[in-house]
């Protein structure tokens, strides 16, 4: 594990990170900004996009934290297609019925609604190639200190110790920054159904 460095050190998700999970999503889920406003559930990203990482591939799960707060968590799965057969049985009936009446209100209701009503989690098309896939959001107080860096480092060396050849993840097309950084860390750009992600073979050693 990375060292700790001005109180900050990246850990092991456990399940009492659950709602920092919540948290956290939200607050980074309007490409990379406050999502607040654009959820009338505060927990619609994290239902997606985070929680079910821990719960359901617990040892891809880790989060940075400083003291006793989280403030920031990188998540995936090395087997995409198997992750997505287990959230299907096990994760998205118990969220639907979470869920149950709440109809869209808000600019972003209905793009979460139709992705727990028909999910699929990673790019679809390229769990093929690239099985594992990742998220990583990072609150605003720790951006640009190097932990992205970091949080990604452990990931991509968790995964490759597992025996993974590639992974891929998501970006918005709105979001420079983001963009920017996986280009820095050596992941290639790929235009796909009309989706943006990164790539990355691990058949060398992590960045």
């Amino acid at each position: 594990m990375p060292p700790k460095i001005d109180d900050c050190f990246i850990r092991p998700a456990n399940e009492d990170d659950v709602d920092a999970l919540f948290h956290i999503c939200l607050m980074t889920a309007d490409a990379g900004a406050d999502a607040s406003a654009l959820y009338s559930n505060p927990r619609l990203p994290g239902y997606v996009w985070a929680v079910p990482y821990l719960k359901f591939a617990p040892d891809f799960a880790f989060v940075l934290a400083k003291d006793e707060r989280v403030i920031g968590y990188v998540v995936g799965t090395p087997d995409t297609a198997s992750f997505d057969e287990a959230l299907d049985r096990n994760w998205w009936p118990l969220v639907r019925r979470e869920i149950a009446g709440l109809t869209p209100s808000v600019a972003k209701d209905a793009d979460v609604l139709e992705r727990i009503a028909n999910p699929h989690s990673g790019t679809s098309g390229l769990e093929t190639t690239y099985p594992a896939h990742l998220h990583i959001n990072i609150l605003p107080e720790a951006q640009s200190g190097g932990w992205g860096r970091l949080m990604v480092e452990t990931m991509l060396n968790k995964l490759s110790g597992h025996g993974v050849p590639a992974v891929h993840l998501g970006v918005s097309p709105a979001n420079e920054r983001a963009k920017g950084f996986y280009r820095h860390l050596g992941f290639e750009e790929l235009s796909h159904n009309d989706h943006l992600a990164f790539v990355m073979k691990l058949d060398r050693p992590a960045v």
